[in-house]
């Protein structure tokens, strides 16, 4: 992560917005995965470092070259994070992403900096499910939102298009949920 600052710092100079979307299911343990100990040990650590140290060391190393005024911290998380999602250390890794959110926004605030998190929930053209989302499930998905459709990658881009903007100047330390109503905000 200190080459990646490093070179970023070279590029660019100053960070303006800093989204952090990487993430995803941890792969399958080694082994023929009959020890549960093992299997859940690998699938926490595995979700925790694919989800969420990725993006806190990423932070941690542009802290020093985000715009101040007027920078911008955005993380994706997930409805998992808020409800689960069967794959426990999945949705744990995204709610991890939440509390360090906000410390960060109470950290960067006096520098004129903001930092949210977008939680989808279902997207529709993307890679995450890999085609192995049954259509059942998917039909139960879709009945779970308020507005009977699944989400589309444009509904999160122009989330994340808002929050980067001067116009959300004054929002932060927020989950912003984009689900169709699937999951309501508290």
């Amino acid at each position: 992560m200190a080459r990646a600052a490093a070179v970023i710092g070279e590029r660019f100079g100053t960070v303006d917005v800093l989204i952090h979307n990487a993430g995803g299911l941890a792969p399958a343990p080694p082994g023929d995965g009959s020890d549960p100990l093992v299997a859940a040990a690998h699938e926490w650590t595995e979700s925790f470092r694919i989800n969420t140290l990725t993006a806190v060391l990423l932070t941690e190393a542009l802290r020093d070259r985000l715009a101040s005024p007027g920078g911008r911290v955005l993380f994706l998380s997930s409805i998992a994070a808020l409800r689960g999602s069967g794959a426990g250390g999945y949705g744990g890794s995204k709610a991890a992403l939440h509390p360090y959110a906000f410390d960060l926004a109470r950290r960067f605030g006096p520098r004129g900096i903001t930092v949210n998190v977008v939680a989808p929930g279902l997207i529709d053209d993307t890679e995450f499910f890999g085609g192995g989302m049954s259509e059942e499930r998917r039909r139960a998905r879709v009945a779970e939102t308020l507005n009977g459709r699944v989400g589309e990658p444009g509904d999160v881009a122009q989330t994340l298009l808002w929050l980067a903007s001067h116009a959300a100047g004054h929002i932060t330390a927020q989950v912003i949920q984009v689900n169709g109503g699937a999951e309501r905000g508290r």
